[in-house]
């Protein structure tokens, strides 16, 4: 014992010359570990798993001392009165679990199995169950049998596997770092810094220290935590009790000037003296043992020897020692403390824990058209949690489709040449680096790391690359709506499979095939209808009427990205052309991440409209649509189109589609099939072989079958909603949430901090 007092005197601070120095380079390894184990979960290369029930974490980056235990009984407690079924979950240090999970209600358990802890919560909160294994994820799924609605995870801000909805660490005021050093040369788990991932800081034993001690305390922990975040907290001595094989309330008991012998084996013996101390007690000799240290029948002889020699009236003991003492017949009763945790300002309190439990997530995308898809998608979530925050991140553009939608754009804006995905030619690369892209992605991934412990579960609408920049600028595992491969066009690579295998909760496939392939990889891959083709259901805002005109309708679209404005000449001289073979109605889309001013300019000879609805010339107009491509499709005959994912659209509507012969468009051409005719980058070609598909019916109505047939049906949205709701237990976390805002406005002033 005496060796590791002085351990714990040194690692503590309270001595600075100490033998013990000598594992100060030890102290570098930790500090190395530690640092090397955040980056992989802050980057994704090692996962974390969000649990379908709501998880409220307690934990410290001390060893031990901090009162996360009454901490835990006073959420627990808080949760109760709110109606809200609550679990704990419990390594339970001191114990012998393992891996599965052993449930602990009321004195149902062994000591020598779950340890002190448990059994302490489970006696204080009979109506609680508490899991307690080495896997806190087990943990959880073994909860959810007893129909628990929120977690509170005791001792889990290293457990970072364990995805929480809000991390709460407490500081212990009289000793909040040691001597500064991470263990074995010290008593830190972690460096200062990693209170920076905390939501909530809570100082504990405020009233054990000097308002100067305290104020110390506060302007260091500033360095890592607003102000607004930061709380301070003590410890209440509500009754006394006598425990003597069982447990004897002694209401209206005066302890004050008893002569008493103290012993304890916590994390911090000097708080549970100075406790003794301010109720009045006259702590004759105190003993302490190690954190968690199983007393034996010799221990307790030694103790009422003790007692009897220094003429005590009695031995106390923190509640806690109680589950770690044998079976002892003594003579007086053991005199226990009865003690609970005080947050002080606890309305501003439960409105920051209110604000965090709010349900917050994230769409990502990149593309324009994983942008509709992606702002479609958010759409839905919205209204299917309206007490949730959705917001977007594209990676490609300005986001305007979110911002139209009414959504928060949280990502740096892009203005790439090529829009940012590099699929057509070196020379796209090259003007993108010109352009910055190497700083732009950097400005990506700074804007992730502002989100980074304030969303769940992010929602990926595009490819694999996305995926990847997704986990590595968040660290959760993302969800993802696949718009690009297919086995129609190729394959996925095996650095793809590995990555939706082990770093992607569920994939949504844009055909079965695809899910086929994906599965026979392990993945967790389904098909629920083509994302691309809920654009066709949901998607049918700006309505566009067709001008009344004989002839034929025919779609342009120049598509969304810079190259628009050097191929808008080409389409409206194709459209001269195929004008001047067979009257038509000319509509173009027009993106808008365009500007029409320099889309006009581009193409000298026609004029603008006088109500600027279109441009002219030589007797044919093209009129201009800035809204839904749908809306405009459904009535074409044909698509002289430039698009990407709008090329689909069209062909999934029946439209036939004609389009240049290029790298990116082969590739388009093996998914599209026969609905899809492609031809030199030629006004003539493309003229000549739309006015071929006019005017030969069979063949027209083969390739609408065709676009059908290879684009499928919609439903994926819809799909991947009711999985948020389901499987990662959004409905119970938005109930939990407006249950806990209640509570909040019912305690203060209805306000909710920043």
């Amino acid at each position: 014992m005496k060796v590791l007092r002085s351990y714990l005197d040194w690692a503590r601070g309270d001595r600075r010359v100490s033998p013990w120095s000598l594992l100060i380079p030890f102290a570098g390894i930790s500090h190395s570990l530690v640092a090397a184990r955040n980056y992989a979960f802050d980057h994704g290369l090692l996962a974390s798993y969000e649990p379908s029930i709501p998880v409220v974490s307690v934990g410290n980056i001390t060893l031990g001392g901090t009162n996360k235990t009454p901490f835990v009984e006073m959420l627990s407690r808080h949760f109760l009165g709110m109606g809200i079924r609550v679990g704990i979950v419990s390594r339970g240090y001191g114990g012998r679990t393992n891996d599965e999970p052993v449930i602990v209600q009321g004195f149902s358990a062994n000591r020598d199995i779950v340890g002190d802890e448990p059994l302490l919560l489970a006696s204080r909160l009979s109506n609680v169950p508490v899991a307690v294994s080495r896997d806190r994820l087990k943990d959880v799924e073994a909860l959810k049998k007893h129909n628990v609605e929120l977690i509170v995870a005791d001792d889990a801000f290293q457990h970072r596997r364990l995805g929480r909805d809000v991390d709460i660490v407490l500081v212990d005021a009289c000793c909040p770092f040691g001597n500064g050093r991470l263990i074995p040369a010290g008593i830190l788990r972690e460096p200062p810094r990693a209170l920076k991932r905390a939501h909530i800081v809570v100082i504990t034993k405020a009233d054990q220290v000097s308002s100067e001690e305290l104020r110390a305390v506060r302007e260091k922990l500033l360095k890592y935590v607003p102000a607004s975040r930061l709380f301070t907290s003590r410890l209440e001595l509500k009754t006394w009790s006598f425990w003597q094989g069982n447990w004897k309330d002694i209401s209206g008991f005066e302890a004050r000037d008893l002569p008493i012998v103290a012993f304890s084996a916590i994390g911090s013996p000097a708080s549970f003296r100075r406790t003794l101390e301010q109720a009045g007690l006259n702590v004759l000799k105190e003993l302490r043992f190690k954190d968690h240290h199983r007393f034996d029948e010799r221990d307790m002889n030694r103790l009422g020897s003790l007692r009897k020699e220094l003429g005590a009236a009695y031995l106390v003991c923190t509640e806690k020692d109680v589950y770690n003492l044998p079976e002892w017949d003594g003579d007086c009763p053991l005199l226990v403390p009865i003690i609970s945790t005080v947050i002080d300002e606890e309305p501003r309190f439960w409105r920051i824990i209110a604000q965090t439990l709010q349900p917050r997530l994230v769409v990502a995308s990149n593309g324009y058209g994983e942008d509709a898809m992606g702002a479609l998608l958010a759409e839905k979530i919205r209204n299917r949690f309206p007490g949730a925050l959705i917001s977007s991140f594209p990676i490609v553009g300005k986001g305007e489709q979110y911002r139209n939608a009414g959504f928060i754009v949280d990502s740096s804006p892009s203005e790439s040449p090529s829009g940012g995905v590099i699929k057509y030619h070196l020379s796209d690369l090259w003007r993108d680096l010109r352009s910055g892209l190497v700083r732009h992605i950097f400005s990506q991934f700074k804007a992730w790391r502002r989100l980074r412990g304030t969303v769940r579960t992010p929602l990926c609408v595009g490819d694999v690359y996305l995926l990847l920049h997704t986990l590595w600028g968040q660290g959760q595992l993302p969800l993802l709506v696949a718009t690009a491969k297919t086995v129609y066009l190729s394959g996925h690579w095996r650095l793809e499979r590995f990555l939706i295998k082990h770093r992607c909760r569920r994939v949504w496939t844009r055909d079965a095939e695809t899910a086929k392939e994906l599965s026979r990889s392990r993945a967790n891959a389904v098909f629920a209808g083509n994302p691309i083709m809920d654009l066709t259901c949901d998607n049918n805002s700006g309505s566009f009427q067709w001008p009344e005109h004989k002839g034929v309708k025919v779609l342009l679209l120049p598509g969304s990205r810079q190259r628009a404005y050097q191929d808008m000449k080409m389409l409206l001289d194709a459209a001269l052309l195929l004008q001047a073979k067979t009257p038509c109605s000319f509509v173009a889309v027009i993106a808008p991440s365009l500007d029409v001013r320099e889309l006009v300019q581009g193409a000298p000879g026609w004029k603008v409209i006088q109500n600027g609805a279109g441009i002219k010339r030589d007797g044919i107009q093209v009129f201009f649509h800035f809204g839904s491509l749908v809306s405009v499709a459904n009535n074409a005959h044909i698509l002289i189109g430039l698009g990407g994912t709008a090329n689909q659209v069209c062909a999934g509507l029946g439209v036939p589609v004609v389009s240049i012969r290029e790298k990116g468009k082969l590739v388009q051409k093996k998914l599209l099939g026969n609905s899809e005719v492609l031809v030199a980058p030629d006004p003539k070609a493309l003229a000549d072989a739309a006015y071929a598909i006019l005017t030969d019916k069979e063949l027209r109505q083969a390739m609408a079958e065709e676009g059908r047939r290879r684009l499928g049906g919609p439903g994926a949205l819809d799909n991947v909603v009711n999985y948020v709701a389901k499987e990662l237990g959004w409905d119970l976390r938005c109930r939990i949430y407006e249950k806990v805002f209640c509570f909040g406005v019912s305690h203060s002033d209805g306000t909710i901090e920043d």
